[in-house]
């Protein structure tokens, strides 16, 4: 939601202090010294249990071969494994505070952390070869090669009465010391800077650098100014490659400010900056600081899981794949077994607002200020409100073809990288940086809370119910339903002869009309395999697709959504000569999406649908392709409101008949997935068993069954039933619930 809040914390609340070291382990954050108040300096440690939001100061054992750490700011403190690193910093000599005598330091500290919670105590390591020089305020991060074990820690810059600039790099393993040979322009000296790793990449932003243009390292009376200043280190061939000189202009503020004493984290491949001050103000006799959030996509994001069925209809689909952190968006294409004929672009009805999505291949910077409200990207919609956020932004392109990329219109020039500027209801700004070698700065976008198509949770012990989502349709074709002693949720499943091929190969239920697509393996003595009107089929088709050469498959654009669900009735068609055009090349230009016609979605057809991700540096590889198929009228829908009830010696299962039965129901079934040879072969193709036929809305499963049932991994463990209800046309979609597993209970069963 990017706002912020304010924990209720307890426990031993340390004071405010500055400059202090900071390290996250998990759930629980470790802070040691810093500046209690000017001259004052602190040796404490304290653990905060971020879930629990409990403060304890710790008191860790003192080294064996010396003192422990001296009060201290300005230093260094990186976590590696189960130990944290403390470098150099900055010390008071005089025992008077109100008379600093300040003292600049170059001791190294490990410090070992117990599991979870706790500390061991100090140690002080023997090293090798040359120590740093003493300083503080430098940086230190800890890099460990995939190919190549041993972790390294590289200290850059710092204070020591004139600011640094030299790299120093300590080989955790073997404890020794070295000064690697860098290539590149090497960053100005600098102080209080940030530096974060994201892959194989140190970034250094900000900080106090030299007033004289040539950077030449000052002397201590020399003049010193903040810089907005970036470059990274590439850690595998001591590399500097520069981002933004120091000397770039940016008059339309489109990159973050000049700042030194700011805060800099890395979640996934994205580079948060807050904060931090921007200089002296001799006429305020102050220094002014920044209350802008930034960030920085470093890279394309990666493909997200394949596209899962929730639910559908006769012309819709409702659909689901996981999350991929820090994006913008998603961009979910289809491709249609049936033909789909090409036709003149005419305006769509409503055209949706801008929307804020960063461009091909650079680097955008964003930024959003914080007391603003939330600001939602505008949605288009596609069939049901409320669970719709299709975005179809009217100044981003899309290609229609496997190598989609979002591409920006309005182009700035700037000194060393090309700039593409958006706004979203002028709350935010975007740059991009088209420099081969440099990652995507973007602005920080607020946006509103993200919609579910999940059920929300429920807490009874004893008793689950599932409820379909009163703000979807009720005429429910299928869901899946996952049932836990903690909570429920509801999750993909298959539709009425449907061909699904996602990551859990959902069972197709077919009617007669379609049975001859389906083959039966489980064991007759089992489970029913007649191919009549009650043909209710236990697994997908095993027949393949026939191929389909890339020229001839041509993939419509459904949207841009902004979360990880979407209502799909429509999509757009492209003009004749558009679609000739993308036959032959790639990434060609498309038409504006409010030029485009929309095409509805037919009854019993089978739909191809794939989803790709979206932030600063463009769209990224798409996901594997699934398949699914809208149902055929007539046939009844998906029993829904599944309740388990656990016994001591058996469980209860209920449920409610379909929202939209299409005619009276002759029989419901409920099936169990069972341990099978077959699972050892293809352990994505669940076997099911029947336990239950009848015209009852609820059965019993007893211990004996239960016993027999196969764990699902797929996802977190769990047991999967079936249930179906049937007409006279024969079986409609099932509700799939998987009733989630502790490991224990896993291990068990």
């Amino acid at each position: 939601t990017n706002q912020w809040f304010l924990p209720a914390v307890r426990g031993d609340i340390p004071p405010g202090c500055a400059a202090h070291g900071f390290v996250c382990d998990g759930t629980r954050i470790l802070v040691f010294g810093g500046m209690v108040e000017y001259g004052r300096y602190s040796n404490d440690l304290y653990e905060l249990q971020a879930s629990r939001w409990l403060w304890k100061k710790v008191k860790p054992q003192a080294p064996s071969n010396g003192s422990p750490p001296c009060p201290r700011l300005g230093h260094s403190f990186s976590l590696y494994g189960n130990k944290c690193y403390l470098f150099g910093g900055l010390a008071n000599e005089s025992e008077d505070s109100n008379n600093n005598v300040p003292r600049y330091l170059n001791d190294f500290y490990e410090l070992e952390l117990q599991h979870g919670s706790g500390v061991v105590g100090w140690s002080i390591p023997v090293t090798k070869g040359v120590l740093p020089s003493p300083r503080e305020s430098h940086t230190a991060i800890v890099y460990c090669r995939k190919d190549v074990g041993s972790p390294k820690m590289y200290i850059f810059g710092g204070m020591c009465g004139c600011r640094l600039n030299d790299l120093w790099e300590l080989d955790i393993e073997t404890m020794t010391w070295s000064r690697p040979e860098t290539k590149g322009t090497v960053p100005l000296p600098r102080s209080l800077h940030t530096a974060n790793v994201i892959g194989n990449k140190m970034y250094i932003f900000g900080g106090w650098v030299p007033q004289s243009a040539g950077g030449e390292i000052s002397a201590p009376d020399g003049e010193w100014k903040c810089t907005g200043s970036f470059s990274y280190l590439n850690l595998d061939t001591t590399e500097w490659i520069g981002l933004i000189s120091d000397c770039q202009e940016d008059k339309s503020n489109l990159l973050p400010g000049p700042r030194a004493g700011h805060c800099a984290v890395a979640v996934g491949t994205r580079l948060y900056i807050w904060s931090g001050r921007d200089g002296y103000r001799k006429a305020w006799n102050n220094q002014v600081c920044c209350k802008d959030l930034w960030y920085l996509d470093t890279e394309r994001p990666l493909a997200p899981s394949q596209v899962q069925l929730i639910r559908a209809t006769t012309n819709s689909f409702q659909l689901k794949w996981d999350e991929v952190p820090t994006v913008e968006g998603y961009l979910l294409q289809l491709h249609a077994d049936s033909p789909v004929p090409p036709v003149a672009g005419i305006p769509a009805a409503g055209t949706p607002e801008t929307s804020v999505l960063s461009s091909q291949g650079g680097c955008s910077l964003h930024q959003s200020p914080q007391s603003l409200p939330s600001v939602p990207y505008p949605e288009m919609k596609v069939d049901h409100p409320s669970q719709t956020n299709n975005l179809i932004p009217n100044n981003v392109q899309v290609a229609l073809s496997s190598s989609s990329k979002v591409e920006g219109k309005e182009k700035v020039a700037a000194p060393e990288n090309k700039v593409t500027q958006k706004t979203l209801k002028n709350h935010a700004d975007a740059t991009e940086f088209k420099e081969s070698n440099a990652p995507s700065l973007l602005p920080v976008c607020t946006s509103s809370a993200q919609t579910s198509a999940n059920v929300g949770e429920l807490h009874d012990l004893d008793k689950q119910s599932v409820n379909p989502d009163a703000s979807v349709s009720c005429t429910v074709s299928s869901s899946q339903t996952m049932v836990t002693q903690q909570a429920v949720k509801t999750e993909s499943s298959s539709t009425n002869g449907a061909v699904v091929k996602d990551e859990t190969s959902l069972t197709t239920f077919n009617s007669k009309s379609e049975a001859a697509e389906t083959a039966c393996v489980m064991p007759s003595t089992r489970v029913s395999t007649e191919q009549t009107n009650d043909s209710h089929s236990s697994r997908a088709p095993q027949r393949p697709p026939a191929p389909v050469k890339t020229r001839d498959r041509r993939w419509y654009d459904v949207g841009i959504f902004k979360n990880n669900s979407a209502v799909v009735s429509q999509f757009y068609l492209l003009p004749e000569e558009t679609l000739n055009i993308n036959s032959k090349t790639e990434g060609a230009n498309v038409p504006d999406y409010r030029l485009l016609k929309k095409q509805d979605l037919f009854p019993g057809t089978v739909y191809r649908f794939r989803v790709a991700a979206i932030n600063g540096c463009g769209v990224g590889p798409f996901s594997k392709i699934s398949e699914f198929k809208t149902c055929i009228p007539g046939f009844p829908g998906a029993p829904s409101t599944v309740k388990i009830t656990k016994s001591v010696d058996c469980i209860h299962l209920s449920w409610e008949p379909p929202a939209s039965p299409s005619g009276n129901i002759l029989e419901y079934s409920a099936y169990l997935a069972i341990r099978s040879t077959q699972l050892q072969e293809n352990p994505s193709q669940l076997v099911f068993m029947r336990i239950y036929c009848g015209l009852k809305t609820s059965c019993i499963v007893t211990a004996a069954q239960l016993s027999n049932a196969h764990v699902d991994y797929t996802s977190r463990p769990a047991i999967v039933f079936r249930i179906s209800a049937k007409n006279e046309r024969g079986y409609g979609p099932a509700t799939q619930v998987r009733w989630l597993q502790d490991m224990k209970t896993s291990g068990s069963k």
